[in-house]
């Protein structure tokens, strides 16, 4: 007893212009290429400082790079807050309180540890 039927299906391969399919080769060959350099790349190896202040510039490089993200946050916070005043949707404003309080607590997380670990 067979519960399903098996049929063949033929798919054939679309019509391509050869402007378009060398247009495609060449992309492909700049993206290889791309990503053949990119993956040779050397890393630069540091002058033979103090490891700790290497870890302090890579602690500072990394709030910074948090404290943008809790930048963009704050600033969206702000226009969902003044867009529920003009919309007078309650919803969307303690969304925007939210999103408010939480790019300020991500904006100045380096001064809050800090302060909690002494």
């Amino acid at each position: 007893m067979k519960f399903f039927k098996k049929t063949e299906k033929k798919t054939e391969k679309l019509p391509m212009p050869s402007n378009v399919k060398n247009g495609f080769r060449r992309y492909r060959a700049v993206v290889v290429a791309l990503a053949l350099c990119s993956s040779l790349v050397l890393p630069a190896s540091a002058t033979g400082g103090d490891p700790l202040t290497v870890v302090n510039n890579l602690s500072d490089f990394i709030f910074g790079m948090i404290r943008a993200v809790g930048m963009i946050l704050l600033g969206w916070g702000i226009v969902q807050v003044v867009l529920s005043f003009q919309s007078h949707d309650p919803s969307q404003r303690s969304n925007g309180f939210l999103t408010l309080a939480g790019g300020v607590i991500i904006t100045f997380a380096k001064e809050i540890l800090t302060l909690i670990t002494g």
